[in-house]
């Protein structure tokens, strides 16, 4: 996880993120509110025994959106770490060779690096995973398509690891016309033994099918949200390992407010639930819990 310095509305990713508002503070309040809610919740992952590395941004950089380091970087069981292309040039400064030497330095092995950013001169894009969606156990990985996700990079990506892809496109409804769902992870959710999504942002029925296909397929409950819930950030959560090997269910408490009482019955027949106030992120960054935290699959030296 990465602690902001620089934390503000971002205007280059405003122009396709529609979960982004302006609060009309200056950004010196926005970043102080924003670190506040980061120390908060590293804060009450800890208390659950989740292992958190926390490295702070550094201001020379000027990164905005450095709190979300899933967009950027994924780390995958072989040692693998992948680097992303990404839409927003000010974003790209956010990628740090320095963060690989934290985690070897805290013991993981890093292998190989598959770095997708040439892809960027071409003007095309794939966000990490806000992107993708993978589906570890079952060798498959999930895409709503949009200006950030392109289809033949993202079928490369599943070339390369040996994914099978599901593809689709997710929408939302802006000022009464349907625009893409900017990153997957926003209306979707993969856990163990579960599924969170809002099957009524995919408007083809046909993809619609194929998508909860492959879910039940692999063994998992649907737990479907609402449109509305969606705009609350109810798909951006992300599935923890924290203390005695308990599973927890991450989102924020924005999210876990707009849940029915059946929905949290059904997420906590499987696992456990962490939520964190992160109003002033979700707000100016237009992401929550899920796209800060870039989970660590690198095997241990």
């Amino acid at each position: 996880m990465i602690r902001p310095v620089n934390f503000r509305m971002n205007e280059q990713t405003a122009v396709n993120n529609y979960f982004q508002e302006d609060l009309h503070l200056k950004n010196v309040e926005i970043n102080r509110k924003a670190q506040e809610e980061f120390d908060a919740f590293v804060n009450v992952l800890r208390e659950n025994g989740v292992n958190v590395i926390v490295v702070d941004d550094t201001k020379e950089r000027d990164t905005p959106d450095s709190i979300f380091p899933n967009n950027w970087v994924s780390f995958h069981e072989n040692g693998t770490i992948c680097v992303y292309p990404m839409f927003a040039k000010n974003r790209r400064k956010e990628r740090r060779e320095d963060i690989f030497e934290v985690l070897e330095k805290e013991g993981f092995s890093i292998n190989n690096i598959m770095d997708y950013t040439s892809a960027e001169g071409e003007g095309v894009f794939l966000e990490g995973t806000g992107s993708i969606l993978i589906d570890r156990a079952n060798q498959k990985a999930y895409c709503a398509l949009s200006e950030r996700a392109h289809e033949e990079l993202f079928i490369e990506f599943c070339e390369d690891f040996d994914c099978f892809p599901v593809i689709f496109t997710a929408y939302q409804s802006v000022e009464g016309e349907r625009l893409p769902i900017y990153h997957t992870n926003v209306m979707m959710a993969m856990a163990e033994t579960f599924v969170i999504i809002c099957l009524k942002s995919i408007d083809d029925k046909k993809e619609r099918k194929s998508v909860v296909e492959h879910i039940k397929m692999d063994g998992r409950e649907i737990i479907e949200i609402t449109e509305e819930q969606l705009y609350h950030f109810a798909g951006n959560m992300l599935q923890v390992i924290g203390a005695n090997n308990q599973r927890f269910m991450v989102m924020s408490t924005q999210a876990y407010k707009s849940l029915r009482e059946d929905q949290i019955k059904a997420i906590e027949k499987h696992c456990g639930i962490i939520h964190s106030t992160l109003d002033t992120i979700e707000s100016c960054g237009g992401g929550s819990a899920r796209c800060m935290m870039a989970e660590v699959f690198l095997p241990k030296k």
